[in-house]
């Protein structure tokens, strides 16, 4: 291995542009459809537009959570995926601008901010401490605003150490994640009941913030594992990609699938288990005729297919292989929003509507196009690591 071989100050690839252009006109178009879903039908409209927002939210936020624990832990893979992470963080303001629709459909979501139904409810009503309109809204507000600050600072930290490659700035960065990590922890999980749980007010669970941090972090690594594989043909990647290198991101994934299944059966378990008539109905209504087939499909699909796959090193180290996986991971990941917001949308009838999709590519069109953007913006390895990742890849 030798130096000339990691140029680590390569065109981004063509491609990039390409993508940055199709994904707005798709994005675009569907925006449109949207629109006239939202005027046609805007129960719907508001109920696909959350699922998808939380997708597109997950991959953004878990990026940024991901970002900062290999700021923590390094390791060859942080090398290959730092840009991509950071890339993906970098589109937090479109997706705070994004979340505005959900504020202007907070009746149609969430039963507890109509005034009839809260008169008529005593639980609602000795929740109204803290399940009240301008409460929400400024819970909101200081979610982004904790989440827009820490990927601006990493960011601009990030692009300090590139330009002049002190180590304090590498140090400020590892002194930051810490507690950054903390802070994401603390705000997702009151972000998740917020805007998931209180859809249905009279359910609780205190596992489900975790439920949401493992998926999020699931959805960040597939994605960031999905643009690796893409660009994996062209510099500087092409040069530096090794089997090693991509059997510990396929070891980190399993992780991820694991945890996520922990936590999620765990709830269904203790919940199930403990029969209670303020828990059970979540799952009644998610276990009811046709929503049974979603969740069978999560547990094959989402955990025991990928959990198979990426115990067998070949799937790790053939990147095709890899790329299904992860690609089956994302759709996984949206379906289980779809099973945590639909049956909220027909009070437990399974049905699926083109608004799901249009939102999901409408708000995916954009997040791609800002996404690439920014992933063209910078070079596509860190420019201060050189010899650290040399010196890496050699033990490799």
């Amino acid at each position: 291995m030798t130096n000339d071989l990691i140029d680590l100050n390569a065109a981004p690839p063509a491609g990039l542009r390409r993508t940055q252009a199709a994904a707005l006109l798709v994005g675009l178009a569907a925006a449109a459809l949207c629109l006239a879903g939202a005027i046609a039908d805007p129960n719907q409209f508001f109920h696909s537009y959350l699922m998808a927002f939380m997708f597109w939210l997950g991959v953004g936020l878990g990026s940024l959570a991901i970002a900062m624990m290999q700021y923590l832990t390094g390791g060859v893979w942080a090398f290959v995926m730092r840009r991509s992470l950071e890339a993906a963080s970098r589109t937090l303001p479109l997706l705070a601008i994004l979340f505005l629709p959900i504020l202007l459909g907070l009746h149609w979501l969430y039963p507890w901010t109509l005034p009839a139904v809260r008169a008529a409810d005593a639980r609602i009503q000795a929740k109204a401490l803290y399940l009240n309109v301008p409460f929400f809204v400024v819970r909101a507000a200081f979610y982004f605003a904790v989440w827009l600050l820490l990927a601006y600072l990493i960011n601009r930290w990030s692009r300090e150490n590139d330009r002049t490659g002190d180590p304090l700035v590498f140090r400020k960065l590892a002194r930051l994640s810490a507690p950054g990590l903390v802070l994401y922890a603390f705000t997702i999980t009151f972000a998740s009941i917020d805007w998931v749980m209180s859809l249905e007010p009279h359910w609780y669970s205190t596992i489900f913030g975790m439920i949401f941090m493992t998926g999020q972090g699931l959805s960040a690594l597939a994605f960031a594992t999905l643009v690796l594989v893409l660009l994996s043909r062209d510099r500087p990647f092409a040069n530096i990609l090794r089997v090693t290198t991509m059997r510990d991101v396929g070891n980190l994934i399993l992780a991820f699938v694991m945890l996520w299944a922990y936590t999620s059966f765990s709830q269904l378990l203790l919940i199930w288990a403990g029969n209670l008539p303020e828990e059970i109905p979540w799952y009644v209504h998610r276990l009811g005729p046709g929503w049974q087939w979603i969740g069978l499909s999560l547990a094959v699909f989402h955990f025991f297919v990928p959990f198979v796959l990426l115990l067998m090193r070949r799937t790790k180290q053939a990147l095709p292989m890899l790329r299904a996986v992860v690609i089956l991971l994302l759709f996984m990941r949206l379906l289980d929003l779809f099973w945590m917001v639909g049956p909220e949308t027909y009070q437990g009838r399974l049905v699926v509507s083109w608004q799901d999709f249009a939102t999901t590519i409408a708000i995916g069109g954009l997040f791609v196009a800002v996404f690439a953007w920014q992933l063209a913006s910078r070079p596509l390895l860190p420019l201060r690591d050189r010899v650290e990742l040399l010196a890496a890849l050699k033990r490799h």
